[in-house]
């Protein structure tokens, strides 16, 4: 939720950049817009999108979407996993210009749909640079993960966002990330617009390795072991664990202070993955991320606060108590920017 302007945003994981620019000009995915694209699963456990081999067809579906977002007063921030289709076509992006002309050749298509003005922001890449979603930058899964810092990732940053930039210079643009955070200081952000970082609790502090889950995606024994042990584990070191978050929080926050740049986090606060199954607490849960809400709000710094990890409708455990809800948009919506953020404001 963007409390600048006191505006719901949803950044759904959006399918457009999975038809990459092609060598061969007839089978260019930009020249078939409406093809429907086959996708195996990601993985079987986790509810972040289908669990089963599922066709998607991106044109007119999208567009349609930010459309009728548009109509409840809702803007849209676009962002992707670069997920594998049948061909694994994102493989063939070689370079940031194959990355930025991607998204420039999508947002013609919505801006000839005529739904830009609902479109807020536009993040490239989620969670960049991971193996799993920008496999393009690496040989294999044994390549170690670029390095921010690094002046490749300086090169594929600035080069793919200048290209975006150069046809629509007014919509805010960034990478999204989750790692990597004790390297902020020597991070390239001079052509981010804005900065994503996604943080939890779960994923700063040990806590996965303690309860037993370690993201098997096929397998069901982590979240057999996230019902199993979160709850209790959580509860029996609860001031180390808010602790460890509360850290996360304040180290984010500096680094938009030093960089001068808005926060906006999409994905938080207390766990990463957790199942909507009959009968599992929620309790835990949300009580963590209302008050990581209430702390992150309190810097100045974050422009876009989201209240949890879980703001899909397939969580309804984690929406059934709507007052809760409720009262974490008012706090969001009445929080207060720094005055430099106010000033420069990115999200206008």
């Amino acid at each position: 939720m963007f409390r600048s302007h006191h505006r719901a945003v949803w950044a759904p994981k959006s399918e457009p950049p999975t038809s990459t620019t092609s060598k061969e000009p007839d089978d260019d995915p930009h020249d078939h817009p409406e093809k429907v694209w086959h996708l195996p699963p990601e993985w079987t456990q986790n509810t972040w999108g289908a669990q089963s081999p599922i066709d998607v067809q991106v044109m007119p579906a999208l567009p349609d979407f930010i459309r009728t977002a548009g109509e409840h007063g809702i803007r849209t921030g676009l962002s992707t996993w670069f997920r594998q289709d049948r061909d694994d076509t994102r493989l063939r992006i070689s370079n940031p210009d194959d990355l930025g002309r991607i998204w420039l050749d999508t947002l013609r298509q919505l801006d000839m749909a005529g739904v830009m003005d609902h479109v807020i922001y536009l993040d490239l890449c989620n969670e960049w640079p991971l193996h799993r979603w920008a496999p393009f930058l690496y040989g294999s899964t044994d390549e170690p993960e670029m390095k921010r810092s690094s002046e490749r990732n300086r090169q594929w940053t600035a080069d793919s966002i200048g290209i975006v930039k150069a046809e629509y210079p007014d919509l805010p643009v960034t990478f999204s990330v989750c790692n990597q955070y004790d390297d902020l200081a020597e991070e390239h952000v001079s052509s981010l617009d804005f900065l994503e970082p996604h943080l939890w609790m779960a994923n700063s502090s040990g806590f996965y390795d303690k309860v037993g889950y370690h993201f098997e995606p096929f397998d069901p024994i982590g979240y057999d072991n996230v019902v199993a042990n979160a709850k209790r584990e959580y509860l029996d070191k609860q001031e180390h664990y808010d602790n460890q978050l509360w850290a996360g929080i304040e180290k984010l926050a500096q680094w938009s202070r030093d960089t001068g740049k808005p926060l906006v986090t999409t994905e938080c606060w207390a766990i990463v993955d957790y199942k909507d199954w009959p009968g599992l607490d929620w309790d835990w849960v949300n009580d963590l991320n209302a008050r990581a809400v209430e702390r992150a709000a309190a810097t100045g710094r974050w422009a876009g606060i989201a209240t949890s990890n879980f703001a899909g409708p397939q969580f309804r455990g984690a929406w059934r108590d709507v007052a809760h809800h409720q009262r974490l948009t008012g706090i969001i919506h009445d929080a207060a920017l720094d005055a430099d953020l106010r000033d420069g404001a990115v999200f206008g």
